[in-house]
């Protein structure tokens, strides 16, 4: 796929929508309320980003484009933080509207371990007053020659109402200007005259009124939900599935989805509207827009909580020499799950860690030798940091991105992640592996972690090293300019 992301810096994009602040509540789950039968979150860490339309905003930003973004929030606390984490992006926030009636959404999210737990919102669903719907429209007409395109983030909280939705696509489409839809609700007719809409299954289940059991009511639903909300297209997710494109006198268009663990799909949608829009204003076609869409769903949903893809990740995502390894490459906490699901399998899982700063025959040997002891071998690379604590000033040579990807392209892998050494003991209490490997120019003693490994039973084995080889001699010997000996 030969995807052009330079050009979304280019790109100057509207955003009107359900602002929200989304809020992360990060702890351990270790034991039952005496209380009550619930669990008990020992808080570690607090976190705030933002979300609803807000999060499209956030993902339009990492992209590189230029943004705008009209709504209505609150006058109290939480509006001021909203607009200070959009001032913070360079957010254009001319367009929105402070109503001391109305409260700033806010969700708040309580993470047990990697357990969503609970979620607790505070919110306002009123509709805004038709004064407010004035002011609105008349920014938009004032506006609307300024941006490429315009995004709607629908989250039903009151701020779209039909008569606003209907103004902005005749400003729009009367300025020739794409303008995309994240919808909601039952009645789809409020968006007719939008280029595109971006239902999920289930809202196109029931905006369709067919429920969808198999592939024949999927595309039934799809084409209906097309001919009756008088839009141009219509780019149904289908959650760990796939998309597909519904146009009018086309087939659908099915964009099959790689297979990737999923952690959390929360704001997943916002990702896809921004991607897809960005897609289209530089450019590309529907189609194009759409894969590239799926892509940085497929990404983002991979990651624990309200997130956002950058371009270095779409970048690579595309590039077919690199999709395979990218499967490889993941962090711990997305190494977790996988950990657990494959000791619940019975698999035995080993691990080993190292620097790698210019692979030899040593390393090869050692990842060869761990492979054989177990069902999958996990490869802990140090990070740059660490390399240079370990190592001494000039390394690493090879920076940590480059010494992942080179270690993900040896078959004997399965995975491989990034830590740091003084995190070391965490990264093996989180995977929990049956085996810990290292080279025999180490004792059982000077093993790090080894304590850990031992305490459920796991046990370390040290691979036995013929050659006299490290990556700090070959280094040594690349300066004085020796031959290998």
């Amino acid at each position: 796929m030969d995807v052009d992301l330079s050009k979304f810096d280019e790109c100057r994009v509207l955003v009107i929508g359900d602002l929200m602040i989304d809020e992360y509540v990060w702890g351990k789950v270790e034991r039952i309320s005496p209380e009550a039968p619930v669990q008990v979150v020992s808080v570690q860490k607090d976190s705030t980003t933002l979300g609803g339309a807000g999060n499209v905003v956030n993902n339009l930003v990492v992209l590189g484009a230029q943004v705008a973004v009209a709504g209505i929030i609150g006058a109290g606390t939480n509006a001021d933080k909203l607009i200070t984490m959009f001032d913070e992006l360079k957010v254009d926030t001319t367009g929105l509207i402070k109503d001391p009636a109305r409260s700033t959404t806010r969700k708040t999210r309580i993470i047990g371990g990697h357990q969503h737990v609970l979620r607790i919102d505070r919110e306002t669903k009123n509709r805004i007053s038709k004064s407010q719907q004035e002011r609105l429209g008349e920014y938009l007409k004032e506006s609307v020659e300024d941006f490429d395109l315009i995004l709607i983030s629908d989250y039903g909280k009151g701020l779209l109402t039909n008569s606003l939705l209907r103004q902005i696509i005749s400003v729009a489409k009367q300025n020739i200007k794409p303008v995309i839809v994240d919808p909601k609700g039952l009645d789809f007719g409020k968006y007719a005259g939008a280029t595109a809409i971006t239902p999920n299954k289930k809202e196109t289940s029931l905006a369709a009124g067919i429920e969808i059991v198999d592939d024949e009511t999927l595309v039934a639903a799809g084409r209906r939900l097309l001919e009756t909300s008088s839009v141009e297209k219509l780019l149904m997710t289908c959650g760990k599935d796939d998309m597909i494109l519904f146009e009018h006198g086309q087939e659908p268009y099915r964009i099959s989805a790689e297979a990737r663990q999923v952690f959390d799909v929360s704001g997943a949608g916002d990702t896809v509207l921004a991607v897809l829009g960005l897609s289209v204003a530089s450019g590309s076609t529907f189609r194009q827009g759409a894969t590239l869409a799926n892509i940085a769903g497929r990404i983002v949903v991979g990651k624990v909580g309200t997130a956002t893809v950058t371009k270095q990740e779409l970048q690579r995502a595309v590039e077919p020499s690199f999709r395979a390894l990218a499967a490889k490459q993941l962090t711990v906490s997305e190494l977790v799950p996988i950990a657990d699901r494959l000791r619940a399998e019975g698999k035995a899982i080993v691990l080993t860690n190292g620097c790698f700063d210019l692979l030899h025959v040593g390393h090869i040997k050692l990842l060869a030798a761990s492979r054989k002891m177990g069902d999958v071998l996990i490869v802990a690379i140090d990070d740059d940091e660490s390399v240079r604590t370990l190592k001494g000033k000039g390394r690493p040579i090879i920076t940590a991105q480059e010494r992942v990807r080179v270690i993900s392209a040896l078959d004997t892998v399965d995975y491989v992640t990034l830590f740091s050494t003084n995190e070391l003991s965490n990264l093996i209490e989180a995977i929990r592996p049956d085996i810990l490997t290292k080279g025999s120019n180490y004792t059982n003693e000077a093993v790090l972690g080894r304590e850990v490994v031992e305490r459920w039973g796991g046990r370390i084995v040290l691979v036995p090293m013929t050659e006299a080889i490290s990556s700090t001699r070959v280094i040594n010997q690349i300066k004085q300019g020796k031959r290998a000996e």
